[in-house]
C-alpha cells in the first residue's frame, strides 16, 4: 500500500567521506511497489547525500521519478527475466556496464538479477553485496541452489535476526558473511504530532465511522497469509464478548484476488458482521489510519521476514497485535522475552483467533495513561532499532568497509 509523506531530503553522510566520488550499482527487477524496491531508493539517497554515484538498473517501474529526485540515477536494464539465455546475455550487458560507469560495488536485491550480477561482478573483479529481504522457501534441491546466490555476497544483508537465522540453516556457507541491518521506517512520515486532525476526520469518515467508534486495523493487502480470516474469527469472539463499539477495518488492495475476496465476504456473512467488518480498499494515508486506530493487528499465518506494518504502528502510537512468528519477536516487544514494563505489544500464536481476540482486547482496554506509556516505549523502541537513518548508515558502512578492503589489497601488491 501507497505511503505518504515520503522524504525529500537526504540523508546524515557524516563518516562515509571515503565513498564521495564512488559509484554503486543496485540491481532490482523493477522499481515498483515493495520492501526491496523502497530500500533500494532510500539507499540510493544516502550514497548521493554521502557524494556518491547511486545506479540502480532495473526494468522500470513507478518509483523511477522519485529515484531520480532524489538524485539516484535509473539504468534501464532487463533485470526481471528468469529466461537462461537471456540471463546470460545479461551477464555481458552487465560487465558492459559495469566498465562504462565505473562501477566500484554491486548491490543485488532480487534472486534472478542476483545470478546475473554474482558472474558479472566476480568477472569485473568488484565487490558484490546482497540482500536477503525475504523467507524464500526452499523446497526442493533446485530451489534450495537458485536461492543460494542471495548468500554468496561479499556481504549478506539480512534485513532481521529471523532472516540471518534462515540464512544460516538453509546456507550455512555464508554463516561468517551476514550482517543484520534491520529495514527501515521513514519515521519522519510516521509522527504522531505531524498528522493533522482532519486527516484523521476525513479518514473515518470516508470509512463511513462515527465518532463513538473504536477500529481495529489490519493494513495489507489481501492475500490469505495476511490472517484477514483469522481477524474476522476473532471480530466475532469480541462481538460475542460485548464490544460492540468496535469496528473491524481490512484496508488493502485486492490485487485481482477475486475469489478470496468473495471468500472474506461469504465468511463475514455468515457470522453476522455486517457493518462490523469492513472492507475499505485501497488506504492512501496510512500514517492517519494508524493514528484513527484504537489497535492496529498483523495477524500473518506465515513469517514475515521484516514486518514493516507493526513497525509503523508503534511508531504513531498504536497498540499493535501480531502473530508470534517470522521477526515479530524483534519489532514487537512482550513477555515472557521482556519484562510486562518493556511491552510494546501483544503477540499470539499463528491461526489462533481465540488468542489474537485476547490481546485486542487487552489492548482495548488500556487506561488512557497505560496506553500513553505504552506509546511511548514503542516508539523509543522503534527510533532506536528501525529508523530509515539507522539502516541507511549501516549499509553505507557495509560498502565502505568492502571498498577500503579493496584498496587496502590494492596497495599491498604494489
Amino acid at each position: 500500500m501507497m505511503r505518504t509523506g515520503q522524504p525529500t531530503s537526504t540523508l546524515s553522510a557524516d563518516g562515509f567521506s571515503s565513498l564521495a566520488g564512488r559509484t554503486v550499482l543496485q540491481i532490482i527487477p523493477e522499481l515498483d511497489a515493495g520492501g526491496a524496491e523502497r530500500t533500494a531508493i532510500d539507499v540510493a539517497a544516502a550514497l548521493v547525500n554521502a557524494g556518491a554515484r547511486a545506479l540502480v538498473a532495473s526494468e522500470g517501474g513507478r518509483l523511477v521519478s522519485e529515484l531520480q529526485a532524489r538524485g539516484g540515477l535509473w539504468i534501464p536494464f532487463p533485470a526481471k527475466t528468469k529466461n537462461p539465455l537471456k540471463m546470460a546475455l545479461n551477464v555481458r550487458r552487465l560487465r558492459q556496464l559495469i566498465r562504462r560507469e565505473g562501477v566500484d560495488l554491486v548491490h543485488a536485491r532480487s534472486r534472478a538479477p542476483a545470478w546475473v550480477a554474482l558472474a558479472a561482478a566476480r568477472k569485473e573483479n568488484v565487490p558484490f553485496v546482497t540482500t536477503y529481504h525475504g523467507a524464500y522457501s526452499g523446497a526442493g534441491a533446485l530451489k534450495v541452489l537458485y536461492n543460494s546466490v542471495m548468500a554468496r555476497g561479499d556481504v549478506v544483508i539480512a534485513n532481521s535476526g529471523f532472516t540471518r537465522d534462515r540464512i544460516v540453516q538453509m546456507h550455512p556457507f555464508a554463516q561468517d558473511r551476514i550482517v543484520v541491518i534491520h529495514r527501515g521506517a521513514d519515521l519522519r512520515a510516521f509522527r504522531p504530532e505531524d498528522v493533522e486532525p482532519a486527516r484523521v476526520q476525513k479518514l473515518r469518515a470516508s470509512w463511513g465511522l462515527g465518532f463513538d467508534e473504536r477500529i481495529v486495523l489490519l493494513a495489507a493487502r489481501l492475500t490469505a497469509w495476511k490472517g484477514q480470516r483469522v481477524l474476522i474469527d476473532a471480530a466475532k469472539l469480541l462481538v460475542d464478548r460485548g464490544f460492540s463499539d468496535v469496528r473491524f477495518i481490512l484496508a488493502g488492495d485486492e490485487q485481482g484476488r477475486v475469489g478470496y475476496v468473495k471468500e472474506l465476504d461469504e465468511k463475514i456473512a455468515a457470522l453476522g458482521l455486517a457493518g462490523v467488518v469492513w472492507r475499505v480498499g485501497h488506504c492512501a494515508d496510512v500514517p492517519a489510519a494508524m493514528l484513527a486506530a484504537s489497535v492496529v493487528t498483523a495477524p500473518s499465518t506465515e513469517p514475515e521476514a521484516f514486518g514493516r506494518s507493526a513497525v509503523e504502528a508503534q511508531a504513531m502510537g498504536a497498540p499493535v497485535v501480531v502473530t508470534n512468528i517470522g521477526a515479530a519477536p524483534e519489532t514487537v516487544l512482550a513477555p515472557p522475552e521482556v519484562p510486562e514494563s518493556r511491552r510494546t505489544g501483544w503477540r499470539a500464536p499463528p491461526g489462533d483467533a481465540a488468542a489474537l481476540a485476547d490481546g485486542i482486547a487487552h489492548a482495548l482496554s488500556l487506561s488512557d495513561s497505560q496506553r500513553d506509556a505504552l506509546a511511548v516505549r514503542a516508539r523509543a523502541h522503534v527510533v532506536e532499532n528501525f529508523s530509515l537513518e539507522r539502516m541507511c548508515e549501516r549499509t553505507l558502512a557495509v560498502y565502505d568497509g568492502l571498498l577500503e578492503d579493496r584498496r587496502a589489497a590494492a596497495w599491498a601488491t604494489r
